[in-house]
């Protein structure tokens, strides 16, 4: 499971039905599961999101089997929807995971 960040002004879709509509933007099957949501896409057999705190929690089932355009597009709705969800884009999430690690390069 995967934590990230979420900016201040983004933290209003941490809620459950802000984060089912979200969901349901870039991915397929998109469910209510209690205290988060699912969907699935292409190389993602599952993701499920829930809030936690001022942090969004991401669990995420792959399926390497998948040709190599899915994968390709996988990842760009994935990236997608975590700045949607986040306000940071990747390029920043990486920054702050760097950071929050204490890893060089900044």
């Amino acid at each position: 499971m995967q934590r990230y960040p979420v900016r201040a002004t983004h933290r209003k879709l941490l809620e459950i039905a802000s984060l089912e509509t979200l969901l349901r933007s870039h991915f397929d099957g998109v469910t209510v599961t209690g205290d988060g949501a699912s969907g699935s896409f292409g190389a993602i057999a599952r993701i499920v999101v829930r809030p936690e705190g001022r942090e969004l929690a991401v669990e995420v089932t792959m399926n390497p089997k998948v040709p190599e355009p899915v994968a390709a597009e996988t990842i760009h709705r994935y990236n997608r929807f975590l700045e949607e969800a986040t306000g940071y884009s990747a390029k920043e999430r990486a920054r702050r995971a760097r950071k929050s690690s204490g890893g060089a390069g900044d």
